[in-house]
């Protein structure tokens, strides 16, 4: 609107100049017609020539990167102590908030002890091993030992040289002893079969208990939250008193991150066909009346609201002649000092610089940009 109004006032002016001021021609109706067509076609080519070869838009904001910061504890847990002030410049790795150990310092110490224990039984079972091995070799050397006299026994009856009784109580001993051979056999592999319990190379039952100390230090961890990247608390409203945990599902704060800001402007679908990632842009920020900032398209967001349907029982309903959607572009700024403290949400225009249509469209359009950022200084009016 800012271009058109410009080329109707220096159209009028030369019109002006022609016809009254130097009379170089006499006004008519025909000339007022053949003025008009001209003027028309002049501003609509010039209009088009800008909205498609370079690009215009309002509706730009800067877009910081937030992170949700939620405590992940399972039971509820008071805050003790906040670390952090409201919007107050964080180091990564710096403490934000403090929760009560006392509840998950016990556990850990639980762990710990069950640990132990189980660490204890794996030695235990290694001793079983040794133990069922020693009693085996008993049983088979008893086995063995009557197995030899009841051979011996054997041929000294029948040639009267021993009692039956006798040949009877070593056969009695021999079965008693394979009995007992079979015992040792089976409490030996049992003894195996749960030595042999494991995990990774690890007793079982010392992997799970190893598992619970993991858990029990992870939660014990995360009564204290650290910073997970340099940037600041936007609105601090957590205190001391809190409860946190068990059923809380929210965040207690927004963390915006320092790295990586962006500029996200919207723009008409038909307006983006000669756009591509690489291209130069400039932005008019509201927040630095009178600067312009240089930076370049990265990607044009492939995608709006009205591509999706969600999955629902209901048919879809389709509004006659709906508005179209207006497509996103991801702009990257050049590094430039006064950028290290704009906000996000920060609005402001942008134009993107195609190379199509002439140096003068170029020119035009780098005219309304920096009309857009002089005019900040003194719009919106407050009085």
């Amino acid at each position: 609107m800012t271009v058109a109004l410009l080329i109707l006032f220096f159209y009028a002016i030369a019109m002006w100049l022609v016809f009254y001021k130097y009379q170089l021609l006499k006004f008519n109706i025909a000339w007022g017609v053949v003025t008009f067509w001209v003027g028309f076609h002049v501003l609509f080519l010039l209009i088009v020539f800008l909205r498609f070869y370079t690009p215009y838009t309002i509706d730009g904001h800067v877009i910081r990167q937030t992170i949700q910061i939620a405590p992940r504890l399972p039971h509820p847990t008071l805050l003790e102590e906040v670390f952090v002030a409201q919007n107050q410049k964080v180091k990564k790795g710096d403490q934000l908030y403090q929760f009560d150990q006392t509840l998950y310092a016990a556990q850990l110490q639980e762990a710990q002890a069950n640990l132990a224990i189980a660490q204890q039984n794996a030695l235990i079972l290694q001793e079983d091993i040794v133990l069922a091995q020693d009693a085996l070799d008993e049983a088979r050397a008893n086995e063995q030992f009557a197995n030899e006299q009841v051979n011996r026994y054997s041929n000294l009856v029948p040639r009267g040289g021993a009692k039956q009784e006798t040949l009877d109580k070593w056969n009695a001993q021999l079965a008693a002893s394979e009995a007992q051979v079979a015992e040792g056999e089976a409490n030996l592999k049992k003894a195996q079969l749960a030595a042999d319990a494991k995990l990774d190379g690890v007793n079982a039952q010392v992997a799970a208990a190893q598992a619970q100390v993991d858990q029990a230090q992870y939660y014990l961890d995360q009564t204290t939250i650290h910073a997970p990247e340099d940037g600041m608390i936007v609105s601090q409203q957590a205190r001391p008193g809190l409860v946190v945990g068990g059923f809380r599902v929210g965040a207690i704060a927004a963390f915006v991150a320092d790295a990586n800001p962006y500029f996200l402007a919207t723009f008409y679908q038909e307006h983006l066909k000669f756009v591509e990632p690489g291209q130069p842009v400039e932005v008019a920020l509201d927040f630095y009346p009178g600067q312009i900032f240089t930076g370049k398209v990265k990607s044009i967001w492939e995608g709006t609201g009205q591509g999706q349907i969600k999955p629902s029982g209901r048919v879809p309903d389709f509004l006659f002649m709906s508005p179209q959607g207006r497509f996103a572009v991801e702009i990257v700024l050049d590094d430039d000092p006064a950028l290290k403290r704009y906000p996000g949400g920060a609005h402001g225009a942008a134009a993107i610089y195609t190379g199509g249509g002439g140096s003068w469209v170029a020119v035009l359009r780098r005219i309304n940009m920096r009309l857009y950022a002089w005019i900040n200084f003194i719009v919106p009016f407050d009085v």
